[in-house]
C-alpha cells in the first residue's frame, strides 16, 4: 500500500511551540514514522518555506516531499487559502514525474483536506481526514475567536465529501454529528498517540538540576513548579492560570513556568506579562520560549503539576505527555482532555474557566505530597494504551478497510 499524506500548512519537522506547531505535528511524524514501519510506503506532503531545504527527505522511514505553493517562505495559515491548488497541483506533479500511485490519500486540517478532496477525486482513490480543530468549535469555545468565512464553509462542505474522519475523542466524534450531521459511521475515533520511551517517570532532582533549578524535595525551601506548554495564544488561557497562581493561599516558594511562542507571540507574550504585572506575581512565572520536542520531558519530570487551562483542546497532547510522565495534570474540562485527564483519579477537570478552580486544586495538591504521588503514578498507568504503535494499528486497519471497499460513485465515476 502506498499513502500520500497531507500536512499543507505545516511540516511534521517544524520545531514546536510556534503559532502553527502543536501536537498535529507530532502526530504526522510518528504515524507516518509507524506506518512506514508497519510495511506501508508513506509520502508526506508539505508546503515548501525554505528553498534551501532538499525537496525530498527521510522522514524515519517515510519520506518528506516539500512542494512549491507560493512564495518558499513562511505563510500566516490565514493566507494559505489562495495556494491550495496550487500545492494540489505540486503534489500532482511530483506522482506523475515518479510513476507513482497512490492507494489513500490521509489529510491534516482543513487546508490539506481541501487540497486532498481535489486528488482524492482525480486519483480515484479514497480518501480519510482529520481536521485537529474545527473552526465552527472554536467560535463556541471562545466568542473573541476569528476565523475566516473560507475555512468554515470549506470544513461544512469537506466533512461530507471526504470518504472518513478521523476524529481523536469520542466527544469529538459527537460534535461532527452534532454541529453537522455527520453519520457517526464515517467516522473512526482514534487518539493522538505518546512515545511511552520518551516519556515515562524519571526522578524530578535529576530533571531540576538539568533545567537549573532548586533540587530540595522536602523543607520550607522546597520550590513547586507548575508547567503550561503551548502556543503562546489568547486559546491557551495561559492568563487563566497567571492569575490562578496569584489566588493561592500558599504561593511562597511556586513558579509558573511557561514553554512555547516564537518570534509571533510577542503581542501575547506582553499581554500575558502585563497579566502577571497587574496581579503581582511577575517574579514567580517565566516564559522560556519554544524547545525541542525531545527536552520536554525534562520540564515534565521537573514539575509537580502541569496545567492545561485552554478554552478548547482537541485532544491535548501535553496532558498526555505529562501523564505518561507521571506527573498529575489540572486542565480545563473541556474537549478532549475530558477523555485523557481521569478527575480526582490522575489529575483535576476544572469546570469554570475562572481563576479560583485552578487556584484551589494546586494549593490541595501542594499541600498533600502523597496525594500528588498517587495521582502522578496513576497517571503513568493509564497512557499505557496510548502508545503511537497502537495509534498506528488502528490507522493501519482503518486505511485497509478504506482501500478495500468500493469507492462511492461520485467519486469513481469522477473523471
Amino acid at each position: 500500500m502506498r499513502v500520500a499524506v497531507l500536512s499543507l500548512h505545516t511540516s511534521p519537522l517544524a520545531p514546536l511551540g510556534g503559532r502553527e506547531t502543536g501536537g498535529m505535528n507530532v502526530y504526522v511524524r510518528h504515524v507516518a514514522a509507524s506506518l512506514a514501519a508497519s510495511g506501508i510506503d508513506v509520502d508526506v506532503f508539505t508546503r515548501r518555506i525554505d528553498p534551501a531545504t532538499p525537496a525530498v527527505q527521510p522522514l524515519e522511514g517515510a519520506r518528506l516531499i516539500q512542494v512549491a505553493a507560493g512564495p518558499e517562505t513562511h505563510l500566516e495559515k490565514e493566507d494559505l487559502v489562495g495556494y491550495v491548488e496550487e500545492f494540489a497541483r505540486g503534489v500532482e506533479s511530483f506522482r506523475a514525474r515518479e510513476a507513482l500511485d497512490y492507494d489513500l490519500i490521509h489529510s491534516h486540517y482543513w487546508l490539506a483536506v481541501e487540497a486532498g478532496d481535489a486528488l482524492a477525486r482525480r486519483w480515484h482513490i479514497p480518501h480519510v481526514a482529520m481536521f485537529h480543530t474545527l473552526g465552527d468549535v472554536k467560535l463556541r469555545a471562545r466568542a473573541s475567536e476569528h476565523e475566516s468565512p473560507a475555512r468554515l464553509e470549506a470544513e461544512r462542505r469537506l466533512v461530507h465529501s471526504v470518504d472518513h474522519i478521523v476524529a481523536a475523542t469520542q466527544h469529538e466524534r459527537q460534535l461532527l454529528k452534532q454541529l453537522y450531521r455527520v453519520s457517526p459511521q464515517r467516522v473512526a475515533v482514534i487518539p493522538l498517540g505518546v512515545d511511552l520511551e520518551a516519556f515515562h517517570p524519571r526522578p524530578r532532582a535529576e530533571a531540576r538540576a538539568a533545567l537549573g533549578l532548586p533540587t530540595q524535595e522536602h523543607g520550607d525551601g522546597h520550590l513547586h513548579v507548575v508547567l503550561a506548554v503551548g502556543r503562546i495564544e489568547p486559546l491557551k488561557g495561559f492568563d487563566i492560570l497567571i492569575r490562578a497562581l496569584a489566588e493561592m493561599t500558599e504561593r511562597d516558594h511556586v513558579r509558573l513556568i511557561i514553554v512555547g511562542g516564537d518570534d509571533r507571540a510577542a503581542t501575547e507574550l506582553a499581554r500575558l506579562r502585563a497579566v502577571a504585572d497587574e496581579v503581582g506575581v511577575s517574579d514567580a512565572v517565566s516564559f522560556v520560549g519554544a524547545v525541542p520536542h525531545e527536552r520536554l520531558q525534562t520540564y515534565y519530570s521537573a514539575a509537580d503539576v502541569v496545567a492545561v487551562p485552554s478554552f478548547y483542546e482537541s485532544f491535548g497532547l501535553v496532558a498526555i505527555e505529562a501523564l505518561a510522565s507521571g506527573v498529575p495534570v489540572v486542565a480545563s474540562r473541556v474537549g478532549g482532555l475530558t477523555s485523557t485527564v481521569a478527575d480526582g483519579r490522575t489529575g483535576y477537570l476544572i469546570p469554570w474557566r475562572c481563576p479560583g478552580p485552578f487556584a484551589e486544586k494546586l494549593d490541595l495538591l501542594f499541600e498533600n505530597e502523597s496525594l500528588r504521588a498517587a495521582l502522578g503514578a496513576a497517571a503513568a498507568r493509564s497512557m499505557q494504551p496510548y502508545s503511537w504503535d497502537a495509534v498506528a494499528a488502528s490507522l493501519y486497519d482503518l486505511c485497509q478497510d478504506l482501500v478495500a471497499a468500493p469507492l462511492p460513485a461520485a467519486i469513481a465515476g469522477d473523471g
